[in-house]
């Protein structure tokens, strides 16, 4: 695995050898707040790529706005061009949140406009958080909202080995439930396909595409794909395919959920007409 290996055209000069030296050491020794002054243009980010070299952690840099987080995302690309290096935002371009009003009976329905791009790129992050330590995730605080099991999520990826027996109808129900979907036309991200012993996989954090061989039940070969003109770019011995989705679940913890809800609608709908509350009942 890499390790993190800063490259930059400058070295640290006047107050930053010490703050390099203060935050690298108390960290090591279980400090667990510390604040690093500075005025705009100090380097700062500089300061803490250096503290970042000498740690050898992987490391989550919050900020407040999107806006913040992509200049960070863009110096810490430069600084580690080597490394992991992750942008995890909040993928809404627009929310409206779902409303009733029971005096006119009025249901406002939820609608939401969801940034692809900005999907991949945080799928892309849950992917190099799985495969490797040498990360840096630039997150603004959207980080902090639970997106279901991290146990959940690694057990549903798929693990797929050139030379191992796996069947194919196997392989095609595990992705569909990873919420890939079939889709022989328009292949895109979060999509496969399937032409006779061969499976097409487009990873949605991904811009190239996985190609499997099969011969009957034998993964024989596994390639990297360029999507646009077909060509190999690499012949590999192993895949991790992660989820289309955060919100994958296996198919049990989603039945035991399914059976939860109907019990507590049950319960709801008990209270809302003992209450006499006979028009949202009925909505319900």
């Amino acid at each position: 695995m890499p390790s993190f290996k800063l490259k930059a055209k400058f070295e640290p000069k006047g107050d930053q050898k010490q703050a390099i030296e203060r935050l690298s050491e108390n960290i090591s020794n279980g400090v667990q707040h510390q604040v690093l002054l500075g005025v705009t243009g100090s380097g700062k980010t500089f300061t803490i790529a250096e503290a970042i070299e000498r740690l050898q952690r992987p490391t989550l840099v919050i900020a407040h706005n999107k806006t913040l987080a992509a200049q960070l995302y863009n110096e810490f690309r430069c600084f580690f061009p080597d490394n992991a290096i992750e942008y995890f935002v909040s993928y809404y371009d627009y929310y409206q949140p779902e409303a009733y009003i029971p005096q006119s009976d009025t249901y406002i329905e939820k609608d939401s406009s969801i940034n692809e791009q900005i999907e991949r790129l945080r799928l892309s992050a849950t992917r190099s958080l799985l495969e490797r330590r040498d990360c840096i995730i630039i997150a603004s605080v959207s980080c902090i909202y639970g997106l279901g099991s991290p146990e959940d999520f690694i057990n549903m990826t798929l693990r797929l080995t050139a030379g191992s027996l796996m069947d194919r109808q196997a392989i095609l129900r595990r992705l569909v439930d990873m919420q890939y979907k079939s889709n022989d036309i328009d292949f895109k991200p979060g999509s496969f396909r399937v032409r006779g012993d061969v499976v097409e996989i487009f990873p949605p954090y991904e811009n190239k595409t996985v190609k499997l061989e099969l011969f009957g039940d034998e993964i024989e070969q596994i390639s990297i794909i360029d999507p646009i003109n077909n060509k190999i770019i690499q012949r590999i011995d192993k895949a991790l395919i992660c989820p289309a989705s955060h919100y994958a679940v296996p198919e049990d913890k989603l039945k035991r959920a399914m059976k939860n809800i109907s019990l507590e609608l049950d319960e709801h709908l008990k209270l809302l007409n003992e209450q006499n509350k006979l028009v949202e009942a009925q909505r319900l």
